[in-house]
């Protein structure tokens, strides 16, 4: 059973591709929201889909805004 991914538009499609290989499902951010959203929109749409965010914006990566037990 594969893994979903939420991927924003940094993410390589060579990534998603080796992903996909791996039987894992990716969707991308612009499917769903603008490239320019929030990022707490962002964060908002992949719990919402129960997919793990991939991104490269070092902002998600605070965990003072976004503690890990919450996301």
């Amino acid at each position: 059973m594969g893994l979903r991914f939420f991927a924003d538009h940094c993410v390589s499609n060579a990534i998603m591709q080796t992903l996909r290989e791996a039987e894992h499902e990716v969707v991308r951010l612009r499917e769903y929201l603008p490239v320019e959203s929030l990022d707490t929109d962002v964060i908002a749409k992949a719990q919402q889909l129960d997919a793990v965010l991939l991104s490269l914006n070092g902002d998600f990566a605070d965990i003072v805004i976004y503690p890990p037990a919450n996301y």
